[in-house]
């Protein structure tokens, strides 16, 4: 029972850890001009690279709303930095849990024939739904209200 509780708390700092690295990131370049996104853009309009491109158009898309991509790291940052706090860890695994399914779908969306980067955001978001299940009977009654 140890070894498991052990393995949960690496677990959590591991997500965590990796959750603020990544929003950190988000903050280190500054956003693309709209000219920059379309040069950028059109040196992969050809149809094999249309995978490419539709990568490009995302983030570039996010980036340029002004604040998504800005929103986005700081959710990574606040909610890593939740999950590490012991007190504060399930809900930072709830709050996680939409952002690790997003960065899964993105992979497995535009960037499928890249098994490495599938099966490793899988990974992420296997944990963190195993560090949200972990803790079913805290969520429980939330769920399933037995009927009167």
């Amino acid at each position: 029972m140890k070894a498991v509780s052990i393995l949960f708390i690496i677990l959590r700092l591991f997500l965590g850890g990796l959750m603020i690295y990544g929003g950190i990131h988000k903050f280190e370049q500054p956003s693309p001009t709209p000219i920059e996104v379309f040069q950028k853009a059109e040196k992969f309009s050809s149809p094999e690279k249309k995978s490419t491109l539709q990568k490009i158009l995302y983030i570039s898309g996010a980036k340029q709303t002004g604040y998504f991509w800005q929103v986005l790291g700081i959710c990574e940052i606040l909610f890593g930095l939740l999950l590490i706090i012991q007190g504060t860890s399930f809900i930072g695994a709830i709050f996680l849990l939409p952002i690790t399914l997003h960065i899964f779908l993105f992979h497995y969306f535009l960037e499928r024939e890249e098994t490495g980067e599938l099966l490793k955001t899988l990974a992420f978001f296997a944990i963190n739904l195993a560090l949200v299940l972990k803790e079913y009977k805290k969520w429980k009654p939330l769920v399933w209200i037995k009927p009167i």
